[in-house]
């Protein structure tokens, strides 16, 4: 444990990448979406996508987190172990920090009617409608699945380099084309899409995190073997 909390402190010596860019991404993201719900001249409830822009980033950290910081806790004979543990640890918080941004943003413009503006970029249709920790555990799943997708990645080019990224990423575009005709050729969408329906962000958020899991288990077999 203390090894994993060492690998935590190793990938934070660079913060502004680990949590300025974040904030920074955050923050841009909200002023240039309330400029523009400042511009629209509808005197109702406006919602923009801008608030995702920094969940994106995160698959930007998974990859920065592994090229950049495994080679060299490798030179101080940490772990592949240790290292995953603490980088994911890590990641872990750095989400829970944002959901709390993003559920305390929306606290604010609520009671603030969107910022003056009727603008809402922290509220998002059917995401936040239902309770806070519903709201919470699809916010902090979405970023945990973003970085577990950018590390297996990244873990897959230490492993098998350029090849090796090609042919996954290939795969996945076929099995999901693939999928996609199964469902087509046995009408299936009719039945997907009513599955779909009887949904809830909570739900959601469980059958993503259990996809997680099973991203985190095939990243952390990839990195067992993968050479720094």
């Amino acid at each position: 444990m203390s090894r994993a909390v060492a690998v935590a402190r190793m990938q934070l010596i660079n913060k502004w990448t680990y949590i300025g860019w974040p904030l920074t991404i955050l923050a841009a993201a909200f002023l240039m979406s309330l400029a523009i719900f400042a511009l629209i001249p509808v005197d109702e409830g406006k919602y923009g996508g801008g608030s995702q822009a920094p969940m994106w980033y995160f698959l930007v950290l998974g990859i920065q987190s592994m090229t950049l910081v495994f080679p060299f806790s490798q030179g101080l004979s940490i772990s592949r172990k240790a290292f995953y543990l603490g980088s994911l640890g890590l990641f872990a918080l750095i989400a829970a920090g944002m959901t709390a941004l993003y559920l305390l943003g929306g606290v604010v413009e609520r009671a603030t009617n969107g910022w003056g503006v009727q603008g809402y970029f922290f509220t998002i249709p059917w995401v936040t409608a239902g309770p806070w920790y519903s709201t919470a555990a699809f916010f902090f799943v979405v970023m945990m699945f973003m970085f577990i997708i950018g590390f297996w990645f990244a873990t897959i080019f230490k492993r098998w380099g350029t090849t090796g990224v090609l042919i996954s990423t290939l795969g996945t575009v076929v099995v999901l084309i693939g999928l996609a005709a199964l469902s087509t050729a046995l009408q299936w969408w009719g039945s997907i899409g009513s599955w779909f329906t009887q949904q809830t962000p909570l739900s959601i958020s469980g059958w993503a995190a259990l996809l997680c899991v099973g991203l985190a288990a095939g990243s952390y077999a990839t990195l067992r073997r993968a050479t720094p």
